[in-house]
């Protein structure tokens, strides 16, 4: 290949606004890396507040604690951290110029996280079936408090953000999934597979906290 066929392929994806396509990754990575930011901050409240209720409430929140399943978490926890290591591997593949190993990695991840949706709605089908529900909708009697159903507030609050982040990873995991169809990945290209990662990361992050803290920690 020639040295200016190459350039231009290089430039294939360079946005008009920028003048090199290191500057177009370095704002790339700088925008994901301040979403990521903002991410922390957004369940880090919810954390507080999680521990803050633990201090308040430790003989309710221990008991609630106990109705969740932890053996579903684990296999949960396990599940995610799996597809970190498939998308990590998806990272390096497009990297490599290898479109099909970097559509297969993304598609084991992809489907590691419908396996810890479907667990999930086993998981909430249960609480509903019992009636562990939060605010005026909790009827169960088995925790001896008048407040569990601020313990369930909460853990529906976060599991069901974080499983909504999930579910906007699945989306875009099935766009780069189609663009590696499309052979568009390789070493000067793929800014976009290492973004969708970082944030991959986070969310598998995010629930390795609340896993402890929610299912263990009481």
């Amino acid at each position: 290949m020639s040295a200016h066929s190459s350039a231009h392929s290089d430039d294939q994806y360079l946005a008009h606004h920028f003048s090199t396509k290191s500057q177009q990754n370095y704002a790339i990575k700088l925008g994901m890396w301040l979403f990521l930011a903002q991410e922390v901050l957004f369940f880090g409240g919810l954390f507080v507040a999680l521990m803050v209720f633990r201090y308040w409430y430790p003989e309710m929140y221990q008991l609630a604690s106990k109705e969740l399943s932890v053996p579903m978490g684990a296999f949960n926890t396990a599940v995610l951290i799996l597809s970190s290591l498939t998308m990590a591997l998806a990272v390096r593949a497009a990297q490599l110029n290898d479109n099909k190993g970097c559509f297969n990695l993304l598609l084991i991840t992809f489907l590691c996280a419908c396996v810890f949706l479907v667990v999930k709605y086993f998981e909430y089908s249960h609480k509903f079936h019992v009636g562990t529900l939060p605010g005026k909708y909790y009827h169960y009697t088995g925790i001896p408090f008048d407040n569990a159903h601020m313990f369930f507030g909460l853990y529906f609050c976060m599991t069901g953000l974080h499983g909504i982040h999930v579910l906007g990873g699945m989306v875009v995991i099935a766009w780069l999934m189609i663009r590696a169809q499309k052979n568009e990945f390789s070493a000067n290209n793929y800014m976009a597979v290492e973004c969708v990662g970082l944030y991959w990361h986070l969310v598998d992050l995010i629930w390795i906290f609340l896993f402890p803290l929610l299912y263990l920690v009481g």
